[in-house]
């Protein structure tokens, strides 16, 4: 990444689409210079049902960064659900030009660019190259082969795929925002970084997020990317249990889902009485014992863990997983998630304690996640987004265009 360059990242989620403006300083560290977010009703399960409604918030979180930032933006990145991701592992073995003088950073791009040479299936486009190992020709693993005196050197990485149709609607929702989309990663790619402390990073893990209306897998082992995919059941469902169960607002059960929060009934200390402020029974008010409403929290939470159980399970990938950590804010809120998590999975699960977790509100993780993500990028031409401190118009690159700069040309 290159100093002053200015990065935008957006996360379109469930309930809302939140946008982070970072700029990269002279420690190579990204600063965020503006975070905005706007309420959305138009994703459901994981689609966009109503593209106006998207077009709009982003409008809006666009407009929010412009007016704190003082920029104006043209382009943006995007991050995208695990169901709509496929992963191909490949390697390239790729001689030096110049053994003499050791391999060179043009090798190294050249070899990259060469990891997407697969065949690539109708219904899909390519939107990302992940290069997460080197090795010399003496069999030497490096992180970074530059300069290195071999004549030969090997890299292994994964080529990311994604639905056509989807890319279509999301490049047609940016279209109508007016906005250009610089690049498009895997949302539990991007949180990887942000997430797991230095220990996880090498190991074979899980991330969960759970937010309000999905839970994102991704699957990790090492570096190497090899599984994601989208349970639709988050946060949300359990207030909307909640509310259908005793017969109250969502408002109220968003509320006692927050206070009195637990995924174990079996970890109650004092059974209070709760008195229902919005039931709409016959009755003016109802009580109901805490134990009544963490019996539904405990159903839904269950459901959650044994449908991405299922999952990994079907998919010949459990056994690798070492560990699990969860995020998001439709679980991290619910104490002892993490002990319902490891008794379903049977795999060590704990709270994500990153040490970037916390410099970020949790409203801002996924965009922020996003932004680190394409700002830590090695080899890149330019990872910046499109941004003018002016307000006259720009001649914007094509989509294409701008994620072949993102592809390390």
């Amino acid at each position: 990444m290159a100093i002053g360059d200015i990065i935008v990242g957006i996360d379109i989620g469930t309930s809302k689409v939140t946008a982070v403006v970072g700029e990269v300083n002279s420690f190579n560290q990204v600063e965020i210079v503006s975070t905005s977010e706007c309420k959305c009703f138009g994703v459901k399960k994981s689609k966009i049902t109503d593209e106006e409604e998207v077009a709009g918030a982003i409008s809006n979180v666009i407009e929010q960064a412009e007016e704190e930032s003082n920029l104006k933006i043209h382009s943006a990145y995007v991050t995208i659900p695990g169901k709509y991701v496929t992963l191909v592992q490949n390697s390239i073995v790729k001689e030096a030009k110049d053994k003499y003088a050791g391999i060179s950073t043009k090798d190294v791009t050249s070899a990259i660019l060469q990891i997407k040479d697969i065949d690539v299936p109708d219904d899909k486009v390519l939107i990302d190259i992940i290069a997460n190992e080197f090795s010399l020709d003496n069999g030497r693993i490096i992180d970074d082969p530059v300069g290195s005196l071999s004549s030969a050197f090997t890299v292994k990485g994964e080529v990311v795929l994604a639905d056509k149709e989807y890319v279509k609607k999301l490049t047609s929702v940016f279209k109508k925002a007016n906005i250009e989309i610089d690049g498009i990663v895997a949302n539990v790619l991007a949180e990887r970084g942000l997430i797991l402390d230095k220990n996880e990073l090498r190991d074979n893990v899980m991330i969960l997020d759970i937010g309000a209306g999905n839970t994102d897998i991704g699957v990790f082992e090492g570096k190497s990317f090899i599984y994601t995919n989208t349970i639709p059941l988050g946060g949300d469902n359990i207030t909307s249990d909640i509310a259908y169960v005793f017969n109250i607002s969502e408002e109220e059960a968003d509320r006692l889902k927050r206070q009195y929060g637990l995924a174990l009934k079996s970890f109650i200390d004092n059974d209070t009485d709760i008195i229902l402020n919005t039931y709409k029974g016959e009755e003016r008010t109802k009580t109901i014992k805490s134990s009544e409403l963490i019996d539904v929290i405990e159903a839904r939470v269950e459901e959650i863990f044994s449908l991405v159980n299922k999952n990994i399970s079907n998919e010949g990938i459990k056994s690798n997983i070492n560990n699990v950590v969860l995020t998001g804010q439709g679980i991290t809120n619910i104490n002892k998630s993490d002990v319902a998590g490891k008794i379903i999975l049977n795999i060590p699960v704990k709270i994500s304690t990153g040490r970037l977790i916390s410099t970020i509100k949790p409203n801002y993780r996924s965009s922020y996640a996003l932004v680190k993500y394409v700002a830590s990028r090695p080899y890149a031409k330019t990872v910046s987004s499109s941004i003018d401190t002016k307000s006259e118009t720009n001649i914007l690159k094509t989509i294409m265009e701008r994620i072949k700069e993102f592809f390390y040309s």
